[in-house]
């Protein structure tokens, strides 16, 4: 293992243009894939917003006593589906209409909180915060005569729906683009150093060499500059973000509902790291593959 370890450094080193053109080439592809994962990310981050604010509001024609109520919260807590259920009296349903009229709440000038009927807000859990977890919390709801009159915004739910659903299929369709062709320049430009070298190559197979004696150091060496490729990608990417992006995602987003934007994730990042030595590998393995075989035919 020491020798072949020597072997890639000084293949790495008598060739700094041809491995800097392999480190490059990783470098610039992990990036484009950084980028999409950031951009994913972030909208991933406006899905889940946009869903913690999906509620089903049960509206009370009386208001029931302290006992019956207390009997309703601790039954609808207990669905699986429902993360909290909060009762909304009349009068704090009457402050929350007068702050929303802000200089126009003298229109209620006179009103009791009457007007208004008692409610239950009732959120989600994160896995059924959809149109199938309201429709399964909304049937059991139905069960109560009391709960007749419910609104869930069944036609922005729909349209949420479908654009989680295209989000993602655009998203995997993009990152498989994404990582195909960052597999077929990684593995091109791998071939182009190995071309360089099949003299060599040649010269250790004549000699006796096995095939897996010849594809070690340049495995290695497809693995060291897939590691360093990845770790400009991440280093790269993050100067990139902090300096130009974020503050375009941050006036994009907050339009939308979202405060603040965040870069790639930790796990994220080190899959960029295992990605470039993964890429470094199989773009060496498929390139020697190749040579090899020629050399030995």
């Amino acid at each position: 293992m020491f020798y072949f370890l020597r072997c890639a450094g000084r293949n790495m080193f008598q060739s700094p243009l041809l491995c800097t053109a392999a480190v490059g080439t990783m470098t610039v592809s992990l990036t484009i894939v950084a980028f999409f994962g950031v951009i994913f990310f972030n909208f991933e981050e406006l899905t889940s917003y946009w869903g913690r604010r999906i509620q089903i509001k049960t509206y009370l024609e009386t208001v029931p006593g302290a006992l019956v109520l207390q009997g309703w919260l601790v039954e609808i807590r207990e669905y699986p589906e429902v993360d909290e259920v909060v009762y909304v009296s009349q009068a704090e349903a009457f402050d929350r209409f007068k702050e929303r009229l802000g200089q126009n709440s003298d229109l209620l000038h006179g009103m009791t909180p009457s007007i208004l009927p008692a409610s239950l807000e009732i959120a989600l859990k994160e896995g059924f915060r959809n149109r199938q977890g309201v429709e399964r919390v909304v049937g059991k709801l139905r069960k109560n005569p009391h709960f007749s009159d419910m609104r869930f915004g069944r036609d922005w739910l729909e349209r949420f729906d479908s654009f989680v659903a295209l989000f993602k299929f655009s998203a995997g369709i993009l990152g498989g683009f994404l990582l195909f062709a960052t597999v077929f320049i990684v593995s091109n430009t791998i071939k182009l150093t190995l071309y360089a070298r099949r003299e060599e190559l040649e010269i250790m197979s004549l000699v006796g060499g096995t095939p897996a004696f010849i594809k070690m150091p340049y495995v290695i060496e497809g693995a060291v500059q897939g590691f360093i490729g990845g770790l400009l990608a991440v280093v790269g990417s993050y100067l990139i973000f902090a300096l130009f992006l974020k503050q375009s995602l941050v006036s994009l987003l907050f339009t939308m509902g979202v405060g603040r934007v965040s870069f790639l994730p930790l796990r994220f990042q080190l899959g960029l790291l295992g990605a470039g030595v993964v890429l470094g590998v199989l773009g060496s393995l498929a390139s020697l593959r190749k040579f090899v075989r020629i050399h030995y035919s």
